[in-house]
């Protein structure tokens, strides 16, 4: 049976998606999982466990220091260089890197647009969860080892998503998932931020269907 690994994953979604395949799928975290199978999930270091002879790993590498949004706090309100935020890139960075070169022919990295672009490589692909199911707009980028390009499998289209005006630039832009969800409402920032790193469901059933297919 093909062995996956999803790493950096509590939610479980994409496991669950690839166990509903007949796959012999785990995730690892150094939270506990949230997804209700604890039998699944590897808890601790996901570097510990990249080696392990898995036909597939699929990691979700946490964007605090990756992404795009973060990179103007690289740098203090006099200009001068946030020594610990940069040293927390890089070591970001540097586990990206890991991941990359783990011994497995097949891997999946995904993250929002993300300084991974510039530092390492640019992604294969960028989707968005409105071409799988979703009414939900979140830019999300691939990059893959010895696998196809996501295809899309149900486009969601413009005039049925929710609209709201940017407060910071006065741009109309189309609703993300997390803005209208009843279950962010009296969250903490930390719980939040858990709530939207979730993988879309629609994504993880294409992963398991598409990639799980070349396995």
């Amino acid at each position: 049976m093909r062995r996956i690994l999803v790493a950096c994953e509590e939610s479980q979604t994409v496991c669950k998606a690839f166990r509903a395949k007949g796959f012999q799928a785990y995730s690892c975290d150094i939270q506990e999982c949230s997804g209700g199978h604890p039998e699944w999930h590897l808890m601790g270091d996901v570097l510990e466990h990249i080696n392990k002879g898995w036909d597939l790993i699929i990691a979700h590498p946490p964007c605090t220091y990756l992404t795009v949004a973060g990179v103007r706090w690289l740098y203090n309100k006099d200009k001068t260089r946030n020594d610990d935020r940069y040293k927390k890139q890089t070591e970001a960075l540097d586990f990206v890197r890991r991941i990359m070169d783990a011994d497995c022919q097949r891997i999946a990295i995904e993250n929002p647009v993300s300084v991974i672009s510039s530092n390492i490589r640019k992604p294969d692909q960028i989707i968005q969860p409105w071409q799988f199911g979703h009414k939900a707009s979140k830019s999300t980028c691939l990059w893959l080892k010895n696998l196809p390009l996501l295809q899309p499998t149900k486009i969601v289209e413009q005039g049925e998503f929710k609209e709201w005006v940017c407060s910071t630039t006065g741009k109309v832009k189309r609703q993300t998932l997390w803005m209208y969800e009843a279950a962010c409402k009296g969250r903490t920032p930390a719980e939040r931020a858990c709530l939207r790193s979730k993988t879309f469901q629609g994504i993880a059933e294409a992963m398991a269907e598409q990639w799980g297919a070349v396995l």
